[in-house]
């Protein structure tokens, strides 16, 4: 048994070890008193801190990067799937298509449809049926589903919730406000209460936003995510999309007409205001020469008439004297 002891160094060691107490003090600067075990304890404790401090390091790095890759994983929720679906095979593959339809924020499976061991589950016919599930969330409705569902597996409940789910996506594509009763229908539900408890969750799920109107029975949409496309409706996408780009060209065409008659009219307006301004000028010179002439022939009038005038005569003084009359 180990007998305790104080030992005085210059550094921050457990309490309890081998027997020892050590003091705890803020290390400042190697000991100087020169014991071999001060300096070994102060070797030890300098290369725990330092190795320490980089495992920390590398600790934090790692903690950085699986925060990156979390947030990775978030932005795109199949990203991961799709990593799977690469060596998934047969029974493996059947098994990840029922992941993907569970998994609560995946609602876009057009990348995973497109994957070689996800098509080749359609050439086996015990496995083709899933495939065909995975089409069906990717491009169809519930009443898909109601109307064949013995040629799909059978669904979870995670599943169903989904399937709905898509449906309202569905429906709000075509009508912004959708009555109560007609999404029962369309969903299956015959209960106000699970069909409000099922457009609440879509809304949490940021899948679909609106409000729910339960007075006058209907859910307005505003938003609404954008589902897979099928493969027959592109020429249509394409056609809609030709005669957006042609009415696009053809505002373009009239907004250069009128630019082109904007400038056109500046330019007329601009030559119309100088040649006024040049008219003004005109008339101001004309006016202003018209009275210097006019002022010239007052002087000119004036001089000649000064000449004209006789000399004035001038009045002379009388040397008579003038004496008053007698009376």
């Amino acid at each position: 048994m180990h007998e305790r002891q104080e030992v005085c160094i210059w550094g921050r060691w457990p309490t309890e070890h081998s027997g020892l107490i050590v003091t705890d003090v803020p290390l400042l600067s190697q000991p100087k008193c020169g014991s071999w075990l001060c300096n070994l304890l102060f070797t030890y404790w300098t290369d725990h801190n330092t190795t320490m401090s980089a495992v920390n390091m590398i600790a934090g790095d790692k903690g950085e990067k699986k925060d990156m890759g979390e947030k990775a994983s978030q932005a795109n929720p199949m990203e991961q799937y799709m990593i799977l679906a690469k060596g998934a095979k047969g029974a493996a593959a059947v098994q990840l298509v029922r992941q993907v339809l569970e998994a609560p924020e995946v609602y876009v499976f057009g990348e995973l449809l497109d994957m070689p061991n996800i098509v080749a589950l359609k050439s086996n016919p015990k496995q083709a049926s899933h495939y065909e599930l995975l089409q069906l969330f990717a491009y169809g409705v519930y009443s898909d589903y109601a109307r064949e569902s013995a040629k799909f597996p059978q669904l979870s409940p995670s599943m169903l919730t989904k399937l709905r789910h898509l449906t309202i996506v569905s429906m709000a594509t075509g009508q912004k406000s959708i009555p109560l009763a007609t999404l029962g229908i369309q969903l299956g539900l015959s209960s106000t209460r699970e069909l409000e408890d099922l457009i609440i969750e879509a809304m949490y799920t940021d899948i679909i936003h609106g409000k729910l109107d339960q007075k006058n029975g209907i859910l307005e949409l505003d938003h609404a995510i954008g589902r897979d496309i099928k493969p027959e409706d592109l020429p249509q996408i394409v056609s809609t999309l030709q005669s957006w780009c042609d009415t696009c060209d053809t505002m373009l065409s009239n907004i250069d007409q009128l630019i082109t008659r904007a400038n056109s009219d500046k330019e007329r307006h601009l030559k119309h205001r100088n040649s006024l301004e040049t008219e003004v000028l005109n008339i101001k010179a004309s006016l202003k020469s018209q009275v210097q002439e006019g002022d010239e022939a007052l002087v000119s009038d004036s001089r000649d008439h000064d000449k004209k005038r006789p000399p004035k005569k001038g009045i002379r003084a009388s040397s008579s004297k003038f004496w008053p009359k007698s009376s």
